[in-house]
Order: structure tokens, then sequence, then C-alpha cells
């Protein structure tokens, strides 16, 4: 499945697979953010698939916040379901 962000005032909404073949898209809509934004909200609530470079792109994300002071909320992936992806993939 296609990868599709939209955002609608600071909130980055992910809908699809959140793979490999698919971080490019997820890394060329969220490229900068930080720069024009404090606060960024991500919903991964549509998320279908994340596997562990789909991880690895949040963490990305989560540092690039960290590291220019802003606040990024990741939002609507169940804190089970992202426990286990985190664990399997070895990335926790």
């Amino acid at each position: 499945m296609k990868l599709i962000i939209t955002n609608t005032n600071n909130i980055y909404k992910v809908k699809g697979n959140l793979i490999k073949m698919n971080i490019p898209i997820f890394k060329s809509e969220l490229k900068d953010v930080f720069n024009h934004k404090d606060d960024v909200i991500l919903n991964l609530q549509g998320v279908t698939n994340i596997d562990n470079q789909g991880v690895v792109a949040i963490a990305q994300l989560h540092n690039e916040a960290l590291s220019k002071n802003k606040k990024l909320s990741i939002i609507g992936f169940g804190k089970d379901k992202l426990s286990n992806t985190l664990i399997s993939n070895k990335v926790a």
C-alpha cells in the first residue's frame, strides 16, 4: 500500500505502510519540519504495517526534534502494537 501523509494544523497523518520502500516519501514529507514548526503531532492511526526501517525513520524524526529543542508527539499507534514492533525489530 502506498504511503500518504497529510498535514493539517501541524498534525501529520500517516496512512499506509511505513516500510523500507516508502521511507523516502516519509522523509521527504517531513524534511525540515522542525525548521518551521516548534510542535508537531505525528498521527500513526492509519499505519497498517511498519517494519524496522519505519521505526528507525520515526526514531530519527524524534532525534531531530530533540536536537532542535522541538516537541514531537506520536499518537494513534496502540501502545502494545508499537511496543511489539519495537521489540520484534530490536530497536527499543
